[in-house]
Formats: C-alpha cells, sequence, structure tokens
C-alpha cells in the first residue's frame, strides 16, 4: 500500500445509494499524531455528480512495513453543506486508538482491527487470500490480497471484500450484499 505524494486514484461504481466517483489524493502534507508523522490523504465522494463526502485520512509506516490508520476528519454533505462529522476520529484522543491498514507479511486467516474509536469508528478487516485475480478499467492483476472488512457498529455486519495489488494498493471493493462494485478507473501523478 504505497502512498506516493501526488498521487491521485480514482475509482467508480455502482453503490447502494447510486453512481459514485471517489477520488484519493496523496498529498505531501504531513500532520503528527502521538509522536508520529502521517502522510494526508484527501478522499472526495461524489454520488450522481453530487458531493457526498470529504475526507482527510493520516497513515503512517512502521519500521517493518505495516501501515497504519491514525485517524481522519470526515465531512458528510447534504445540498452543499456539512451535515455531519460523524465517523471523526485521532488516535490518542478520547481513546481512540491506531489501527493496521495493511500488514507487512498478510496471511489468509489475519484479523485486525484498523480503527477504533469506540461507537463512532470500529472497523476491522480479514485477510480471505492472496491469490485473487481481476481485470479493471486500469489493467488486468493476479495474486491480489482480498480482505473481507466490516464495522463493528452495524447490525448486523455490511461485509466488504476489498483486492489491493502490490505495488499499487486499493483497486476494488465488492459488497457482499446487493452486487455493488467500485473499482480503480485511473491513476494520476503530479
Amino acid at each position: 500500500m504505497p502512498l506516493i505524494p501526488g498521487t491521485t486514484f480514482v475509482y467508480e461504481g455502482n453503490t447502494e445509494k447510486g453512481n459514485e466517483h471517489n477520488e484519493v489524493y496523496v498529498s505531501s502534507e504531513t500532520k503528527v499524531i502521538m509522536g508520529v508523522t502521517c502522510v494526508v490523504v484527501k478522499d472526495t465522494v461524489l454520488v450522481d455528480g453530487v458531493l457526498e463526502e470529504q475526507t482527510l485520512d493520516w497513515y503512517a509506516q512502521d519500521k517493518q512495513g505495516n501501515v497504519w490508520y491514525f485517524g481522519e476528519a470526515s465531512s458528510e454533505y447534504q445540498n452543499g453543506a456539512v451535515v455531519s462529522t460523524k465517523g471523526s476520529w485521532e488516535a490518542g484522543v478520547d481513546g481512540a486508538q491506531p489501527g493496521i491498514v495493511m500488514e507487512v507479511n498478510p496471511a489468509a486467516g489475519d484479523t485486525y482491527r484498523q480503527e477504533y474509536y469506540r461507537g463512532q469508528a470500529e472497523d476491522w478487516a480479514s485477510v480471505l487470500n492472496l491469490t485473487e485475480t481481476a481485470t479493471i478499467p486500469t489493467g488486468s492483476y493476479r495474486d491480489l490480497l482480498m480482505t473481507n472488512e466490516w464495522s463493528g457498529l452495524d447490525n448486523p455486519p455490511i461485509y466488504e471484500h476489498k483486492y489491493y495489488a502490490k505495488g499499487i494498493g486499493f483497486i476494488m471493493t465488492k459488497y457482499v450484499e446487493g452486487g455493488y462494485e467500485l473499482k480503480l478507473i485511473e491513476i494520476r501523478h503530479e
């Protein structure tokens, strides 16, 4: 899961809310959280051409190579105005703790917490396998890491299968229920 500043990942697909367009920009900005310098990643989601959410995510890689998630500042929009910041959290504040979003050596069966802020952000992931294949607009990929991801706050859980390619990172989501998919359609570099 390389996070190279100046890279924009563009995803599109149909979701239960409509046609989603998602741009994830790895900025050169940093934020120090719990004494750790984190990369600031800017995430913008439009549904049917209308701004739905903007998020600043904070990631850092440890010496072993694991990628940690230190929080997010999330804003949900309706009619162009912020209507909610629910789900925002920062590690070290009010009991929130960082989580792992990418293990250095993932293995089938691994289960780990991606984020933790009690009652606000409680995401989990399990590694399903390391041998998936996929053909999407940006190419054909093999030996993909496939995870099953969910929030501990949803009852019943809503499962997403996410696919990660070596040297790129996240390339696709398949929602287990509903048959919705979100796929990487473009990678831009500054």
